[in-house]
């Protein structure tokens, strides 16, 4: 003789789903996300790091300054003058310096300083000025 036992929980879920509580549901029907892939210690980190698409203050100083320096055009571009230019390129350098020496968290950097005046013309280029 076979008994049917229902728990709280799976009580709770078949009333919902008899309700329609999780009809319409974004993702209804499509299969999970990390269907097929090994098992991941750090999966809802991951998950969560997409879903907000935060990285600032998640990744270590020295690779945020990496970053930084590969984005340097882009970033001076968005600058009004030459003076803040010289300005950001030279607290940029600090920076570097601070990381070439192990004074910033993450791992060693041996970038080199960028060169401001070369950064300033790049910038004047892409606006179109020869002079300041």
């Amino acid at each position: 003789m076979a008994y049917w036992y229902e728990s709280s929980i799976d009580r709770q879920l078949r009333e919902a789903t008899e309700r329609g509580e999780f009809d319409n549901l974004p993702g209804l029907g499509k299969p999970l996300s990390d269907h097929g892939r090994e098992y991941d210690d750090d999966w809802w980190v991951k998950e969560w790091l997409e879903r907000e698409g935060a990285t600032a203050g998640v990744i270590p100083p020295t690779l945020a300054l990496r970053r930084e320096v590969e984005d340097l055009a882009e970033r001076v571009d968005r600058l009004r003058t030459e003076s803040e230019v010289r300005g950001y390129v030279a607290e940029m350098n600090e920076r570097l310096r601070k990381a070439r020496l192990g004074m910033m968290d993450g791992p060693p950097t041996v970038l080199p300083p960028r060169d401001v005046d070369a950064e300033v013309a790049g910038w004047r280029e892409r606006r179109g000025q020869d002079k300041p």
